[in-house]
């Protein structure tokens, strides 16, 4: 199989998809938590989606039934898939891994892998 990568971007129009990905050669999944979090400019970090080492899955709710969040052990890689996406979905998206999980927050980051933009047209 094709060895996973991380998509640095992406564009779409609203009511679109796109999927990205966090490849295992950039973030190690034997944490209490991963997260993919995304910043637009003049705003501050939101965490989108957390997924536990027990499967456990939170959600925002600005994204909350048009995201999902998940891992292909084989592949060893996180999955984000957006769908109907909107104008205000538009931010550079990180994969992270935590040391903690605080309810369905994932703190201490040990790993930010550098971020995916996702712009999305009206």
């Amino acid at each position: 199989q094709a060895q996973p990568v991380e998509s640095r971007r992406g564009s779409v129009q609203a009511g679109g998809s796109l999927r990205i990905s966090c490849a295992a050669s950039k973030v190690t999944y034997n944490r209490p938590c991963m997260t993919w979090s995304r910043q637009a400019p003049g705003k501050e970090r939101e965490e989108v989606a957390t997924i536990d080492r027990n499967g456990r899955i939170w959600y925002a709710d600005s994204v909350k039934g048009r995201f999902t969040i998940s891992k292909d052990d084989g592949e060893n890689t996180l999955y984000l898939q957006m769908n109907s996406l909107r104008p205000e979905d538009t931010a550079m998206y990180y994969c992270a891994a935590g040391r903690r999980l605080d309810g369905g927050t994932c703190l201490d980051y040990y790993y930010w892998a550098r971020g995916t933009q996702v712009a999305v047209s009206s």
